[in-house]
């Protein structure tokens, strides 16, 4: 017999159990003690099928009506698998599955149990309270138990152990599909702004509702584990579940701030932003160089050569174009964006071009021909020496870039005036020495009792440029600006003036505006 044959044969014998939903295809994994199953399932089915942890009648009297969580007592404590259910997330995880053509979700980790888990009088369990097989009915399609068909029919119950808001968001799905609405809701499950519809969303990608109904058929990734294995008493099934909650969790690390910047191809600022990272002259690497961009670590310290990390130069893109693209912003934590046009990341990039060749004008950063970047950051306090120099901390850039793009795209100030202006303050050393009473950013990014920089102080930062650039003229503001400062400078009820004399708060005032 051929293999195309053979291949035929074996999918004819195989379709009356791939089309029925009582029963699953799957293919075995074996790591330690946990045996476990990987199949594929419809996003109908994991819909209807799969509930929350929190639903499992161990829970049920303890459950919030309102939330779907499970609240903790000195019963329930040991129990938890999961952190509470956040609902402001489903809109926009069922906006992400509607409406994108390369939506992707990771697998869920499902827990299967059958009624006679939660029944200590079932003949499941023997004399002494340990479970005679395990809650997964098996049934191998080879010698070595590497293929097979599990049960799944609908006196078993399925819940989602990993994977909580993914099964939120499809089920919101479901939910827009066969009702043709869908209600956002706040996270403690409250409803709030206006209803998703099935027409607007087939509207937005070019689809008819119909058409859009399609998604109901998609599949996903499913790994089941049983609830209880052989031998087991009820009280170690569930440690031992809670247990593979936790190593998964603890075994997936998380990308930092700058390694998704690096990879993220739908975040418009991520993007422009490693264009400039690899292609301006101040910040690409050259031959002879030390690296001037940390493309990993958060912060950079006091002795690191690299100039700033890629993380901070996206806050820097985000702070300065953020006004200019307003769409490429999230619409909230954790949802995905739209990625921009070839056009708008072009204009961006250009954007973001011009900002960096007025920067390298500055005369602090003209010294990077001649002196190493530790020089320029240290404290003069600090082991070597150093200028203090606010533009060789990420904070510092920061600040920098969104004041800038405030002034820039929000008060129409020409670029070219307001470098100018930098330029002149930059000639005083008014980015210098930090860490001096005298400094205009002690108190404010410099923490003169930890000796440190002060990251919180980066709004109050921006604010103070924008002034001093001259882009703050109303009363009210200038009140407020000049509040913030005297409580920045104030320590144990003394103030400090920019003459570094100790003086009431009320008399610290504000800096003179740069002409």
């Amino acid at each position: 017999m051929s293999s195309a044959s053979q291949t035929r044969q074996l999918a004819d014998l195989l379709q009356p159990y791939l089309d029925r939903d009582e029963t699953l295809l799957v293919q075995t994994t074996q790591m330690g003690d946990t045996e476990a199953y990987i199949g594929s399932v419809k996003l109908a089915w994991l819909a209807h099928r799969v509930g929350f942890a929190s639903q499992l009648p161990l829970f049920r009297s303890k459950l919030d009506p309102k939330t779907g969580n499970i609240q903790p007592d000195e019963e329930t404590i040991e129990e938890l698998y999961q952190r509470p259910l956040d609902w402001s997330r489903q809109a926009p995880l069922t906006r992400y599955l509607a409406a994108r053509t390369d939506r992707k979700f990771p697998p869920l980790l499902l827990v299967v149990s059958p009624a006679w888990v939660d029944d200590p009088r079932s003949m499941a369990w023997d004399e002494n309270g340990r479970a005679k097989y395990s809650s997964i009915e098996f049934v191998p399609l080879d010698g070595d138990r590497r293929v097979g068909l599990i049960d799944l029919s609908l006196n078993v119950s399925i819940f989602a152990l990993d994977g909580q808001h993914r099964l939120m968001g499809i089920q919101g799905l479901m939910e827009l599909l066969e009702t043709g609405t869908l209600q956002p809701l706040t996270k403690a499950k409250k409803s709030i702004g206006k209803a998703l519809t099935l027409e607007d969303m087939a509207r937005e990608v070019n689809k008819t509702p119909t058409q859009m109904r399609d998604l109901a058929e998609e599949t996903i990734g499913v790994e089941l584990i049983p609830a209880v294995v052989r031998g087991e008493t009820r009280e170690e099934a569930w440690r031992r579940v809670r247990s593979i909650f936790v190593h998964v969790n603890l075994m997936a690390v998380k990308l930092s701030k700058g390694q998704v910047a690096l990879l993220n191809e739908d975040d418009g600022f991520a993007i422009v932003t490693r264009q400039i990272a690899v292609t301006h002259p101040m910040l690409r690497q050259e031959d002879g160089w030390l690296p001037r961009v940390n493309w990993d670590g958060a912060s950079v310290s006091a002795k690191s050569t690299a100039l700033t990390t890629l993380q901070a130069l996206r806050d820097m893109a985000v702070g300065y174009l953020g006004d200019r693209f307003p769409h490429w912003k999230s619409a909230k934590p954790g949802v995905v964006p739209q990625r921009p046009t070839a056009e708008e990341l072009a204009d961006g990039l250009a954007e973001l071009m011009r900002l960096w060749d007025g920067l390298a004008t500055l005369p602090s950063y003209r010294k990077l021909d001649i002196l190493e970047t530790p020089n320029l950051r240290r404290f003069s306090f600090e082991l070597g020496g150093g200028e203090g120099n606010l533009l060789f901390r990420p904070v510092g850039q920061v600040a920098l870039a969104e004041a800038l793009g405030i002034l820039v795209f929000r008060k129409q100030k020409p670029l070219t005036v307001l470098l100018e202006k930098l330029r002149q303050f930059d000639d005083v050393e008014g980015f210098s020495g930090i860490e001096n009473p005298e400094s205009i950013w002690y108190g404010v990014l410099y923490d003169p009792n930890k000796r440190r920089i002060r990251v919180a102080g980066r709004e109050l930062a921006a604010k103070l440029l924008v002034y001093l650039l001259g882009g703050m003229t109303e009363p009210m503001e200038l009140a407020e600006l000049r509040m913030a400062v005297a409580k920045a400078r104030t320590f144990e009820n003394r103030a400090v003036s920019f003459q570094g004399r100790f003086v009431k708060p009320r008399e610290v005032g504000l800096p003179n505006p740069i002409t």
